[in-house]
C-alpha cells in the first residue's frame, strides 16, 4: 500500500520503502533521484579520453547504483559547484534536476 503512495516505478518504490528499515535512505533516495533523470554523463567527442578516465574515478565496482551515488556526492562536497560539473564531465542540468527530485516531499 505504502508503495502507491509514490510516483515511482514499483522497484524504486519497494528500495525506498525498505531503505528506512536498513538505515540508508538518504543514500537511496539520492539513487532513486538519480535514476528519475537523464545521464549525468557526456563525452564530448574532442575529449572521450578525458570524460572516460573522470568517469573511471566514479566507477564503483558494486555497480552503477553506487556509482551514481558518487556522482552526487562529489557533487555535495563541491557545494553543488557547476565548474566541479564541467570538470568532471557530467550535465549540471542532470544533477539540479535529480537534487529537485532528491527534495520533493
Amino acid at each position: 500500500r505504502k508503495m502507491a503512495e509514490f510516483p515511482l516505478d514499483p522497484n524504486l518504490s519497494k528500495m525506498l520503502i525498505l531503505s528506512v528499515d536498513l538505515g540508508c535512505s538518504d543514500e537511496i533516495l539520492i539513487i532513486t533521484s538519480m535514476l528519475s533523470v537523464e545521464n549525468p554523463f557526456y563525452r564530448p567527442r574532442d575529449k572521450q579520453a578525458q570524460a572516460d578516465m573522470r568517469k573511471a574515478k566514479f566507477h564503483q565496482a558494486e555497480g552503477d547504483h553506487l556509482t551514481l551515488l558518487t556522482v552526487y556526492k562529489g557533487w555535495e562536497a563541491s557545494k553543488f559547484s557547476n565548474p566541479w560539473c564541467f570538470e568532471n564531465f557530467v550535465q549540471a542540468r542532470s544533477m539540479k534536476r535529480a537534487q529537485d527530485v532528491r527534495k520533493q516531499p
